[in-house]
């Protein structure tokens, strides 16, 4: 019974039988349309822990698949698209949690915009700050209990905007960039931006909270000079360094443009 119920998360069939009714209504067919189970996918090497997380949120309505390792995980999210989570160890035996989490972000498909749930048996503090600086949704550590990632599944998919949805204004508290008429403001104030400036912001924009060197940034906003050179990829920081002074209320302690050492810039999600 409880394989079969499972099963019947497409299409259920009620069939109604009334004695009273006339004979070509006798058997009156009612076909109600159930809404496909979320499908979450788990990456931690803990199997133990993995089965009863399984265990439990199947029977909330969700599908899980399991990965004991980043390579797994990553390899399903490419050739298995449709997850609508990631539950993502920090701790794998063959890759570090953030790394995986950056990786995920820096795709330039749907899967980049999949929530990433970290779960860590870490204590440091500094794992949960850079964890989400590097786009995760939410973090939970371990051990946990039961109801409250099953709590935290379900709001981040809340906050996940609905499929299709329109994303031609992208607000992020006083600024807005209109796509449509490739325009910004600050404050309902206009910025004066060129043309690559603005490319620049929206390739941000659209991945906030994801680090983006600069290469991937001359990927999605090449200009017209981009020929792979040295001299291009520094100028990708004065043409930051140049947003920032339209954007910012401080260039010298940014908020929206962060710069990470070593790895690029990351568009803050939250902001003033």
């Amino acid at each position: 019974m409880r394989a079969t119920s499972s099963r019947a998360r497409s299409v259920a069939q009620l069939v109604l039988r009334t004695g009273d009714a006339p004979r070509s209504q006798t058997n009156l067919r009612v076909v109600a349309t159930v809404a496909p189970m979320p499908r979450v996918l788990m990456i931690d090497d803990d199997a133990r822990l993995a089965a009863m997380v399984r265990d439990y949120l199947a029977p909330g309505g969700f599908e899980v698949t399991l990965a004991g390792d980043a390579a797994q995980g990553l390899a399903l999210l490419a050739v298995a698209p449709g997850f609508e989570l990631v539950i993502l160890d920090l701790m794998l035996p063959d890759a570090d949690g953030l790394d995986v989490c950056r990786r995920i972000r820096a795709r330039t498909d749907a899967v980049a915009h999949v929530p990433v749930l970290m779960l860590t048996a870490r204590g440091d503090p500094v794992d949960r700050v850079l964890g989400l600086e590097l786009g995760a949704d939410d973090y939970l550590p371990k051990p946990f209990e039961p109801r409250e990632l099953l709590a935290r599944v379900r709001a981040v998919l809340r906050r996940r905007p609905p499929a299709g949805a329109a994303l031609d204004v992208l607000r992020f508290g006083r600024l807005v960039i209109d796509r449509d008429a490739r325009a910004v403001s600050l404050d309902e104030a206009a910025l004066a931006l060129t043309s690559h400036q603005y490319e620049l912001l929206v390739a941000l924009a659209e991945r906030a909270g994801r680090v983006l060197s600069r290469e991937q940034l001359m990927d999605l906003a090449p200009g017209q000079s981009s020929n792979g050179d040295g001299a291009y990829d520094r100028s990708i920081d004065v043409h930051i360094a140049r947003i920032r002074a339209a954007i910012e209320d401080d260039v010298r302690r940014p908020k929206r443009i962060i710069t990470v050492r070593g790895a690029g810039y990351v568009f803050a999600r939250q902001q003033d």
